[in-house]
Formats: structure tokens, sequence, C-alpha cells
């Protein structure tokens, strides 16, 4: 009981800073991103082993440079491409069964491009013609709580097959399904809020949100396992570390950032 209630408390106050800044201005989500893509990259460094400060530095340098200084749209592209590539041969990585598939280069790549790459796409969704799109992001951030939400919810009620026993045990089909459902009725009724996207859009891009966010933690899950630790870190009571509670988010954001690139695109 007292552990539910640490963890309650420490998700409402996540909760009203993420939506806090992104209702107070753009510099101030600019910022916090920022700074949970440091402290993600703090724990990763750590978990996997690698050593030095260089890849803050990368990390830092192409925040400042992505979101402040490069307006064209083919480095942008390019980024999106290469953090693609790398989300992508990471799902490989996740059903793989080998134990140490990973060089200190390939590390650092990794870290660069999944972690900070998230970050800065995660920062530019709600920028879009010079407008800061408050509610776009708001709603992309109460997906991937629906979704955690009920899935846990969903799994612990009546969750009895396993997902992915051997990377997360507790894990259910019929919790991600859960997630996935609710998730989608939340979809539903941002349309109505939020007119930027049309429902067929916000459906999609819910799909889109959940199944990769449910990816992006099983990923994280198995880093974790490889490592031998339970939690990235400890910041967070009842959560563990920034990592674990912004894992699906990372992973999801440059799908959902191409996912809304064509949505525009196409409309």
């Amino acid at each position: 009981m007292k552990e539910l209630l640490r963890r309650s408390l420490t998700g409402i106050v996540y909760v009203v800073l993420l939506l806090s800044t992104v209702f107070l201005n753009s510099d101030a989500f600019d910022f916090l991103f920022m700074a949970f893509g440091l402290g993600c990259l703090y724990e990763y460094k750590r978990i996997v082993g690698i050593k030095g400060y260089y890849i803050f530095i990368a990390y830092l340098a192409l925040w400042w440079a992505y979101i402040y200084l490069i307006h064209d749209e083919l480095p942008v592209l390019i980024l999106l491409a290469i953090t693609l590539i790398i989300d992508i041969a990471l799902l490989f990585f996740l059903f793989s069964k080998k134990k140490k598939p990973f060089s200190t280069i390939h590390l650092y790549l990794i870290g660069i491009f999944y972690i900070s790459g998230g970050f800065i796409f995660l920062t530019m969704i709600p920028y879009n013609d010079n407008e800061f799109a408050k509610l776009l992001i708001a709603g992309i951030f109460v997906l991937i709580w629906v979704s955690d939400t009920f899935a846990y919810a969903v799994g612990r009620t009546i969750g009895k097959t396993k997902l992915f026993p051997s990377v997360s045990p507790k894990k259910t089909i019929e919790g991600s399904l859960g997630g996935l459902i609710f998730a989608l009725i939340a979809a539903y009724l941002l349309s109505m809020i939020e007119s930027k996207i049309n429902i067929a859009q916000w459906i999609g891009l819910a799909v889109i949100i959940v199944v990769m966010g449910a990816f992006g933690d099983l990923l994280q899950s198995k880093f974790k396992r490889m490592a031998g630790v339970k939690d990235s870190g400890a910041i967070l009571p009842g959560h563990g570390g920034i990592w674990d509670r912004l894992d699906s988010l990372i992973f999801a954001a440059p799908f959902a950032y191409f996912t809304l690139k064509l949505f525009f695109y196409v409309s």
C-alpha cells in the first residue's frame, strides 16, 4: 500500500510537471526534455558501461542544432532516417539471443541516435509552421499514459498469457491489448479536442505510439536484464529512473514524428 501511494504521488508530480511546461511556454518544454535527455543518457551510459562524457557533448550539440539552428528539411530528414534505422536495428537486437552484440562504438551510436534522437524528435513534434501545438503534444503524452496505465491494470486483473517472459516476465498479452483498446478510446476523445489531425489520423497515431512504445519498454528491459539491474536509476520514487519512465516515449517519438509528417503532407 505504501509503495502504491509513493508510486502514485510520483506519477502525479511527473504528469503535472510535464503538462505545466507544455502549457506554460515552449522554452520550458524544450528545457525540460533537454534535461530529461541528459538524465536518460546518464542512466544508459551507466547500464551499458561506456565511459567518458563525449556522449553528453554530442547530445547537447545535436539537440541545440536541431531545435534552434537547423531549419532546413533535409538535415532533419537525414537525422530521422538514421534514428529510425537504429531503432529498427534495435528491434532485431530485442529478439536476438546474443548476450553481448554491441561494441563500444555501437553503444555510443545507439545512445546518440536512439536516446538523443528520441528526445530531439519528441521536442520537435509540437512545432509546425512556427506554431507550438500544445494540445497535440499533450495528447501524445495522454496516449502513452493511458496505454501504460490500462496495460498495467488489465494485466494485473485478467492477464494470463506472457508477452515476452525472457525479457519482461510480468507483461501479458491481455494487458497490452487492454492498453491499446483504451488508448484508441482516448484517441477518439482527443480528436474532439485537437483538430489539427482528424479522427482517423488520431487512431493511426495511437496505434503507432502504443505499439512502438511497447517495443521501447521491452527494449529498455532487455538492456537492464543484460546489466543485471532492476531499474535504470532511483531518482523517481516508485518508478525507478528517468529512462524507466520515458522508455516508451523516446522510442515511439521518431515514429510518431514521421507519422505526423506523413499526415501533414497528405492532408
